[in-house]
């Protein structure tokens, strides 16, 4: 897991595959927040970005995932959330498949969290699981960008 700022890319000391996304002035966080919600992909590159607004809710409602063949990049552009998080391995975990590279795990264990408001950012690598969403303090709003890098692409970077 990586956390940063997009205002201050450099101390996240991200890949360079990773550092040339998110330094695209097309996703700063004015350009973001600029942009309707949905889906966005230009045609010369493998990853996707949705951008949309959802509800956040208490801790115990929210459920826990992780992907095997997509790296996140979440990045919250109105709003705040906290997400929970692992750093051990969950691909050998028991896991239910819900959408194509979606397993919400049964038995999560999460022993850590971060605190995001805009411009922060969080990236889960495959296998990482994350309980998203979850409220500071009272259910509310939050506009977020999740950015979906195939992780061959990562492979060939």
């Amino acid at each position: 897991m990586i956390t940063g700022n997009l205002t201050a890319l450099k101390m996240a000391m991200l890949p360079p595959s990773l550092a040339a996304i998110l330094a695209n002035p097309q996703h700063s966080l004015v350009a973001l927040r600029a942009r309707q919600d949905g889906k966005f992909q230009s045609e010369k590159n493998s990853w996707f970005c949705n951008i949309g607004v959802a509800q956040t809710a208490p801790r115990e409602t929210r459920h826990t995932e992780f992907h095997r063949h997509y790296l996140d990049i979440q990045i919250v552009l109105a709003g705040e959330e906290i997400i929970h998080f692992s750093c051990l391995d969950a691909l050998d975990q028991q896991a239910e498949e819900r959408k194509p590279d979606l397993f919400i795990l049964t038995q999560p264990q999460l022993p850590h969290s971060v605190h995001l408001q805009p411009g922060d950012f969080v990236i889960f690598s495959p296998g990482e699981s994350h309980q998203a969403l979850c409220a500071v303090g009272e259910p509310a709003a939050v506009r977020k960008a999740v950015f979906k890098i195939p992780l061959t692409m990562l492979e060939e970077a």
